[in-house]
């Protein structure tokens, strides 16, 4: 793969990483953030990471992030959520995102894991929208 191919699949990823965090936003998940992981795992390029406040937001927030993705033409290759309904995951293998309960956000404390990590900035859809509305 020459370098542009990389640099471009690199740009579509982190679009694709900061249009997740947008649907989670969208879908009131709380302390959204982006990390770029490139440098530090072999496994994906970026993490999306938000906290939900009942299994039905968190399940609604991956049903935004996954049809966001779809309308992109990214495919989902793995999705997961646990028995207790405090995690969801949805793997587009270059960006992963996590959705988390709040207690189980804090128990696996994936922001200390990959703290070495830069933040991603992105723009949140609520204030965009919260703007938009109050513009005359």
């Amino acid at each position: 793969m020459s370098g542009t191919d990389t640099g471009t699949k690199s740009a579509g990823a982190e679009s694709l990483a900061r249009e997740m965090a947008t649907a989670l936003d969208s879908a009131n998940c709380d302390d959204v953030l982006v990390l770029d992981v490139r440098e530090l795992s072999q496994v994906t390029d970026y993490i999306v990471l938000g906290s939900g406040t009942s299994d039905r937001q968190m399940h609604t927030a991956g049903e935004k992030a996954e049809e966001k993705a779809e309308a992109r033409g990214e495919k989902l290759f793995r999705q997961h959520a646990d028995a207790a309904s405090t995690w969801v995951l949805l793997d587009f293998v270059d960006v992963v995102v996590h959705i988390f309960e709040p207690n189980t956000r804090a128990h696996f404390d994936l922001e200390m894991l990959w703290g070495d990590a830069p933040r991603i900035p992105w723009s949140p859809a609520r204030k965009a929208g919260q703007n938009a509305a109050k513009a005359p």
